[in-house]
């Protein structure tokens, strides 16, 4: 059973990141955009379950939580950490196993044979996903096709302003000066 070790606030107002002192996952990053989406995995069920939860995130000692809009933070936190705390902890290999599925799109951009792709993940991995992470979020690449580079944000920054038009700015503007000045990046 993890236990939350702090509560943050994001960039996102609707949206919070819940460090915790045990890992959910290792390494597999799980994001479920509505209660439907979280009917077989139980952390995500049980988070929306609590209602007033629009997206659930979670990635090793991370879960990130948005609410939705009407919703009070103050009502909802406490509500909260009763999934939370009895979640079950990471144990090694087979959760990793277990989260490998909901990365879609993302494992089939890794498996590509564009040697471009090779070089963005690097980049995103040195420079773009730390920050996102520690702002409860993250980042997959989902496709490179031709020039287009179609990325997937996650967590908090699934819907939150700044990651549509800031940081999807910022990133095209890396791809373009260190992989290849005609890539554009859009954003899913």
């Amino acid at each position: 059973m993890p236990k939350i070790d702090n509560i943050e606030e994001t960039p996102n107002p609707n949206a919070v990141k819940f460090l915790l002192k045990e890992p959910v996952t290792t390494g597999a990053a799980r994001s479920f955009l509505g209660a439907s989406l979280a009917k077989d995995d139980a952390l995500a069920r049980s988070l929306f379950e609590v209602g007033g939860v629009v997206s659930v995130f979670y990635m090793d000692r991370m879960i990130t939580v948005e609410k939705a809009e009407t919703e009070d933070w103050d009502d909802l936190l406490p509500k909260l950490a009763v999934p939370i705390r009895a979640a079950e902890a990471a144990q090694g290999g087979a959760a990793a196993a277990a989260g490998a599925g909901a990365l879609g799109g993302a494992l089939g951009a890794l498996m590509s044979d564009d040697p471009r792709l090779l070089r963005i993940n690097e980049i995103l991995d040195e420079k773009i996903r730390p920050a996102l992470a520690g702002d409860g979020g993250w980042l997959d690449v989902v496709s490179l096709k031709e020039n287009t580079l179609t990325i997937k944000y996650q967590g908090a920054c699934g819907s939150c302003p700044s990651s549509i038009s800031g940081t999807l700015m910022a990133i095209e503007s890396m791809v373009q000066q260190e992989v290849d000045p005609a890539l554009e990046v859009v954003a899913v």
